[in-house]
């Protein structure tokens, strides 16, 4: 029979060993990662078909298996610079939920690194860098061999608003 304390004990290894997944990748040579429950596949950078009037940040759709996909630069998003197309381009394609609206949206990167474990001990909350800069799509920070990644909350990188004009521009 085990007693209060080894129990006590035995729930702080496990809180200390419990881990999260994220897909790494790159983006203006920073490394991101996003949780990969929100993955649903990695594609190779493809033709996009450009919606006009559509925020400068929509780079287009794609045809993925019978489905318009919309497709985020987030370059673009993140600094404003569209990203460059080179052989290594990919769009994750992801499954964003929301309280009222759920979609699936594509994310144009830099690179795909891999996906990796991330003790939820070692991730440090958002920086706070003050009310003119935005931060609230940083979920958190991993420090990952003296490198700092920058964990990415999906559903906060655009706003409702945003969300819903790429939902719209989605089919199933």
């Amino acid at each position: 029979m085990m007693t209060k304390q080894a129990k006590n004990i035995e729930a702080d290894i496990q809180e200390s060993t419990e881990v999260a997944q994220y897909l790494t990748f790159q983006l203006s040579e920073k490394l991101y990662g996003i949780e990969i429950l929100n993955v649903k596949e990695i594609i190779e950078y493809g033709e996009l078909t450009e919606v006009p009037m559509t925020p400068d940040f929509i780079s287009g759709v794609i045809n993925l298996r019978g489905r318009v996909v919309p497709v985020i630069d987030l370059g673009r998003r993140f600094a404003g610079n569209a990203i460059k197309i080179t052989k290594r381009t990919s769009i994750i394609i992801l499954e964003i939920t929301t309280s009222d609206l759920q979609i699936e949206l594509g994310i144009t990167v830099d690179m795909v690194n891999e996906v990796i474990d991330v003790n939820i001990n070692d991730i440090e909350p958002a920086p706070k860098l003050g009310d003119q800069i935005a931060t609230q799509f940083i979920s958190g920070m991993a420090n990952i061999n003296g490198r700092f990644l920058v964990l990415l909350s999906i559903e906060n990188v655009m706003s409702n608003d945003e969300i819903s004009t790429v939902g719209s521009l989605q089919t199933k």
